[in-house]
């Protein structure tokens, strides 16, 4: 038998489960026998489905759904091994280290690349700052300059570092990240070796991914056989779009549908303010109606014509030209979006503004802004996310909001403020060097009054 190379992933989430290795798995059925995925994670809170993956082998089922509620189920036993988690990541180091591992991927969202708006190292968070100083591997800076180092003391080989996150061309920002980190932890060695042995491609990941529901392990069962005590669920639509710059070899990936380009650029652009901007306004802008679910602020036509404003006046006249039909792409958004059968939360979408407000709003609004043009309709996005604010402070959103970018005692004190959507128009967290800039101020203003007038 030939030798199989690995992608070890780390961020073994619904997501990957649903994306990464579904397109392996297709592969394999597609008579691939190259390449396994390994999974591993970095952080304790996803202890159970860790477990729950040991327990069966690695093997789950994916369940997708159409617009018109039919469903159809895939056994994915492409991730060959886990690699259970504890705190001193000692287990994934020494995996990380084996010279059969030619690619390590990673999922850690948006904000698990601590970084501000100016694509730099954010000290402000304790994680990032124990690693650095205390040489802990609580980030994926930390945990990979760990693995990188048993690595090149093992003389394992060159590998590719692939982000799989919605970061605008986070494969660059992830470098740019991480040799900040080597640098300031005085690891040159570790930085030439680096440069000398890994290649870090961007890509553009997209397939909607709810949180499973009660329901879904029965259905599971009922049209498969057997408990699955781990299943994930996803939309029937899914695309990756990755820069074909991979220094140790990789799948054919573009056989399973895949687009190996040499930029990703146009791509994740239309992608991260056409669908990823868009999914976080009808998130907040459904919350503040009371709504539950994604598929119900779709419905609903105040804020599909906020969206449609959005895409239309703001987006659309500074992502032309473009390889991608625009205006076609976002109708399949909305079209997705409208999905009801994947019953997709708010309460997922709406996660992490802080990080979201930066990375896929204030470029379309600091590019409008550049050209002299206004930016009524994409203002109407972090008002939306102010009074969601507001509403999350006062105790009135119905679930829990998680954050990983968020000072919580900052915010509520900016809320509290004396004048607090000036305060908010002036964080720079938010807005970097456009905070408290007057035009920012008068557009996000008149939003404002115009959302709570929509909101009675």
């Amino acid at each position: 038998m030939a030798d199989v190379s690995i992608i070890l992933h780390i961020g073994l989430g619904s997501f990957h489960r649903a994306h990464q290795a579904v397109y392996l798995q297709n592969l394999m059925d597609a008579g691939e026998t190259g390449w396994r995925l390994a999974g591993a994670n970095i952080r304790a809170d996803m202890l159970a489905v860790e477990t729950q993956l040991i327990a069966q082998g690695g093997v789950y089922h994916v369940e997708t759904v159409t617009p018109a509620g039919v469903r159809a189920y895939q056994k994915i036993h492409s991730i060959g091994e886990i690699i259970p988690w504890e705190q001193s990541l000692a287990g994934l180091i020494a995996f990380g280290a084996r010279p059969d591992v030619k690619i390590i991927s990673f999922t850690v969202t948006e904000a698990g690349y601590y970084l501000t708006p100016r694509h730099e190292l954010d000290l402000g968070f304790p994680d990032l700052v124990s690693d650095l100083e205390q040489g802990t591997r609580l980030t994926i800076y930390g945990a990979l300059a760990a693995i990188l180092h048993a690595r090149m003391a093992a003389g394992a080989g060159p590998l590719t570092l692939l982000s799989c996150d919605n970061l605008r061309s986070n494969g660059a920002r992830f470098h740019d990240g991480f040799t900040a980190f080597l640098r300031r932890r005085g690891e040159a060695a570790l930085l030439a070796w680096v440069a000398a042995n890994t290649t870090t491609p961007s890509s553009m990941v997209d397939r909607i991914t709810p949180r499973p529901v009660a329901e879904l392990a029965p259905r599971v069962r009922a049209a498969c056989g057997g408990a699955d005590a781990c299943p994930v669920m996803a939309e029937d639509f899914i695309q990756w779009v990755i820069e074909d710059e991979f220094i140790a070899g990789r799948p054919a990936w573009e056989r399973a549908g895949a687009s190996l380009v040499h930029s990703v650029l146009p791509y994740e652009e239309a992608k991260i303010r056409l669908l990823n901007a868009t999914h976080a306004l009808i998130a907040w802008a459904g919350t503040l109606r009371g709504y539950q679910f994604i598929h119900e602020g779709t419905q609903d036509a105040a804020i599909a014509r906020m969206a449609y404003d959005y895409v239309t006046d703001d987006v659309l006249p500074v992502l032309q030209p473009s390889p991608v039909d625009l205006a076609a792409y976002h109708d399949k958004v909305l079209e997705r979006f409208s999905n009801a059968y994947i019953q997709d939360t708010n309460q997922r979408v709406a996660a992490d503004g802080f990080a979201k407000i930066p990375g896929w709003v204030t470029p379309t609004i600091n590019e409008r802004l550049t050209r002299g043009e206004a930016i009524d309709s994409v203002a109407m996005i972090p008002a939306l996310f102010y009074l969601f604010l507001q509403s999350w402070a006062a105790g009135r959103v119905a679930y829990q909001y998680q954050d990983q970018a968020m000072d919580e005692v900052a915010t509520r004190a900016m809320l509290a403020a004396p004048a607090p959507l000036a305060a908010f128009c002036a964080d720079k967290v938010l807005w970097g060097a456009l905070a408290g800039d007057p035009r920012l101020v008068q557009a996000i203003t008149a939003a404002h009054a115009r959302a709570l007038a929509w909101l009675g």
